[in-house]
């Protein structure tokens, strides 16, 4: 990697705050959204081991449904790993906010909202996004199903490059979420799915998605929803 520090550049309609380290970025965020900051900000820190970056969004829309553009990140993240990792790097989407590449898992969402009602419609949203760049101290052959992306190749991409071309694909899968709704994002997120059609830990097989992203499982004749608001954590 270069030794140089970069500094991310952000699209249009965003706008970056880079925090210290021992800060989160998503208690960051959230703080900032209930002080009355304007959607569009993204709260980041790159080190060498890892970026972390949460951002702030106010969908117009009941959070059962405003809670999907958290699909818009994490296609926003595979389409900036693959327009910059080697065309080997593979990687998909692990229901509800995994990241795997290469088959283990690398990174993963949080979502914060100041509501938990599904029908309410939140003030504000927070999505954060957490990948690793360097192992996490464990001897890789301890954690086989966990990885980094300095292990799988990427060792040219910086956390800050990673950073600025995520944001451009973010907000491009934001656009399309805000004009065509979660359909377009449903059928690229489908693409890369890990997991459907295959049996769960908790019981039941992974069919597919609801309309707002909600997981199927389905268990002999019948059919079950586990809604996507289980990613919200307490803002």
């Amino acid at each position: 990697m270069s030794e140089t520090v970069e500094r991310p550049s952000f699209p249009p309609l965003l706008r970056g705050v880079e925090i210290a380290g021992g800060q989160d970025v998503a208690a960051k965020a959230v703080a900032e959204a209930s002080l009355g900051a304007d959607p569009g900000l993204v709260v980041w820190r790159c080190s060498p081991e890892r970026l972390e970056a949460a951002l702030l969004l106010a969908p117009q829309a009941p959070l059962g449904q405003a809670v999907s553009v958290a699909f818009a990140v994490a296609l926003g993240f595979g389409d900036a790993l693959g327009a910059l990792a080697p065309p080997e790097v593979a990687v998909h989407y692990e229901w509800p906010g995994v990241f795997r590449v290469n088959g283990a898992r690398c990174g993963a969402m949080r979502v914060m909202a100041d509501t938990a009602d599904a029908t309410a419609e939140p003030d504000w949203l927070v999505i954060a996004l957490d990948v690793p760049f360097l192992p996490e101290g464990a001897d890789p052959g301890e954690t086989p199903d966990r990885t980094c992306l300095g292990e799988e190749g990427c060792v040219d991409i910086t956390p800050e490059r990673l950073l600025e071309s995520w944001s451009r694909h973010t907000l491009m899968w934001i656009n399309t979420w805000m004009t065509d709704g979660f359909a377009p994002l449903h059928e690229a997120w489908r693409a890369r799915a890990r997991g459907i059609g295959e049996d769960l830990p908790e019981g039941g097989t992974f069919v597919g998605l609801d309309e707002w992203g909600g997981q199927l499982v389905r268990s002999g004749a019948e059919t079950r929803l586990r809604p996507l608001t289980r990613l919200l954590e307490a803002g």
